[in-house]
């Protein structure tokens, strides 16, 4: 997967993520845990893009790091969800699916260019 694709791809997971917080209930959990997984969720995308800007490849780790721990947040606040039953949206697997997906990408990611080094 080269640069281009997975910035799209990001972009589209952070939608996504988007898409489920504008469904989830309009109570205190709904809210809260929303809001979390919306920062989290759209920061993917938005940390994935600042790596590919990065002046060094101690930059390009240190923001691809940034872009592992805001994915594997995001899938804490998934999981919260199915556990708690706070949706039962379809769309609350896919997106886990996906998330476990981007983490996998981002650590190889990091491995190769450490290896690189």
């Amino acid at each position: 997967m080269n640069e281009v694709q997975l910035k799209n791809r990001t972009k589209e997971y952070a939608k996504n993520v988007i898409r489920l917080c504008r469904k989830l209930p309009n109570n205190r959990e709904g809210r809260l845990i929303g809001n979390q997984m919306f920062r989290s969720g759209t920061s993917v995308a938005a940390n994935y893009r600042a790596a590919c800007r990065g002046r060094s490849k101690a930059e390009f780790i240190s923001k691809l790091a940034i872009v592992e721990e805001e994915a594997d947040e995001t899938l804490f606040w998934l999981e919260l969800i199915k556990e708690m039953s706070i949706s039962k949206d379809p769309v609350v697997d896919v997106l886990m699916k996906e998330g476990n997906e981007i983490v996998a990408i981002i650590v190889s990611s990091i491995k190769t260019v450490k290896r690189r080094n």
